[in-house]
């Protein structure tokens, strides 16, 4: 495949992952901006927070949905698995510094998630796996999301070590924009999900 084409794959998977799912249906729906309410951030978690469920599953749908497509066209290509990966990864940059909304996205766990169960289902399955089980014990949607992509590379150095380099970027980078909940962690003041914040 030709360099230039190449770049316009790559391109095209940041532009659609710049389509931030948080903002358009809370705006569809008349809801407040998830920028400026709730935790501030643009994803399915906070949407939850400020419309309930349904707006929130819209916005989990969009944002996984969003890096799917131009990896699985890559792999039924046949491309490089490193440029494959690649692919998702420009995708998820997308979702954390969408163009259309002046550089101003999610955390990205939703979107990474979709990127990987594109480049490998199982490895997918696993992540979410860990992602459910800790939020299971714990009932806090970061530290969840933290330890499962903390095992992410791990696991795809087991399940699928072509796909390295785009999930060791997309984890590392999904681990620093969680460093307020990190150090919120650490403090013990990391807001849990409870039943009455998941009502509609």
């Amino acid at each position: 495949m030709s360099d230039t084409l190449s770049l316009v794959l790559l391109a095209a998977a940041y532009l659609l992952g710049s389509i931030c799912s948080a903002i358009i249906v809370c705006r569809v729906l008349g809801l407040a901006d998830p920028r400026t309410e709730g935790s501030q951030n643009p994803g399915a978690t906070n949407v939850m927070r400020i419309g309930g469920k349904k707006a929130a599953l819209l916005t989990l749908a969009g944002d996984m949905l969003k890096g799917v497509p131009l990896v699985l066209l890559a792999q039924s290509w046949q491309l490089r698995p490193d440029l494959i990966s690649a692919i998702g990864l420009a995708a998820f940059l997308g979702h954390l510094y969408p163009v259309f909304f002046k550089f101003e996205g999610g955390k990205g766990v939703a979107t990474a998630l979709g990127v990987l169960l594109a480049l490998h289902w199982p490895l997918g399955l696993a992540v979410i796996a860990i992602w459910l089980l800790v939020f299971a014990l714990s009932r806090i949607s970061s530290l969840g999301s933290i330890l499962s992509f903390s095992a992410a590379p791990f696991l795809a150095w087991y399940l699928c070590p072509s796909y390295m380099l785009g999930i060791v970027g997309m984890s590392i980078l999904l681990i620093a924009r969680h460093k307020a909940n990190i150090q919120a962690l650490i403090n013990g003041e990391e807001r849990k999900f409870t039943k009455k914040s998941a009502d509609d």
